[in-house]
């Protein structure tokens, strides 16, 4: 998430992230791209609606569990 958000340093001002381990280190990607973090509420997907709606989109065309490498 550094690496891909960095160069729009100021351009992002808040990420919500979901409640997955993933997003442990969530104190650093914060501090480099000097954005508020905050995260959804479990099982409460309107709070990410971008990424609902775009896991939508691409579930039209593509099946669940769908391998994108």
């Amino acid at each position: 998430m550094i690496r891909l958000l960095k160069p729009r340093r100021g351009a992002v001002q808040t990420i919500t992230l979901d409640n997955g381990s993933e997003f442990a280190d969530h104190e650093a990607v914060a501090k480099v791209v000097t954005a508020a973090t905050y995260f959804c509420d479990p099982y409460c997907s309107g709070q990410r609606g971008t990424n609902e709606n775009t896991n939508g989109l691409i579930r039209q065309y593509f099946p669940r569990g769908t391998d994108f490498r």
